[in-house]
């Protein structure tokens, strides 16, 4: 059994059981389109027994690294993500989680509430107001942009 399966046999079993869990478990390959989580994450929740099948209430916690989309430097940010998650024996596609014989796995779910919050374009606490400058200047309507200079070649004929 990975760190993120768990049995539940004991909640399939007894209507209204409740389980209260901690886990420090690695996932790997938790990354977004510029973040990544490279440490092992930690999951508080608690398994609850419902008629539909198992609840998932809780916090996922870690740090993300990423680099500075505007400086290049090397960033660093924690994180805690709620979520509340029903597992169940016939889960609805991109709605519920299956229960799997006598075990939920929560790798999905971790996948599912962190990467959808890790930063597309992470940036620095204090930014960097000289590269906004740059970015933000109106340029100048008189002097061609140099990228297009390549096209200033090509001659049409009518």
């Amino acid at each position: 059994m990975t760190g993120l399966r768990i049995d539940v046999a004991d909640l399939l079993t007894h209507a209204g059981t409740r389980r209260a869990l901690r886990l420090d478990a690695a996932v790997a390959d938790l990354v977004g389109s510029s973040a990544r989580v490279p440490d092992p994450v930690r999951l508080d929740l608690v398994l609850e027994r419902i008629p539909d099948g198992i609840v998932a209430r809780g916090t996922v916690a870690g740090s993300w690294v990423a680099q500075c989309s505007e400086g290049l430097e090397d960033l660093e940010e924690g994180f805690s993500l709620g979520f509340d998650e029903l597992f169940e024996p016939e889960p609805v596609e991109g709605d519920t989680y299956p229960i799997e014989g006598r075990e939920i796995d929560l790798d999905q779910l971790v996948r599912d509430t962190v990467v959808l919050e890790l930063p597309l374009a992470p940036v620095c606490a204090g930014g960097h107001p000289e590269v906004r400058t740059e970015l933000d200047a109106d340029p100048d309507p008189e002097t061609p942009d140099p990228r297009w200079s390549a096209l200033s070649g090509i001659e049409f004929k009518e």
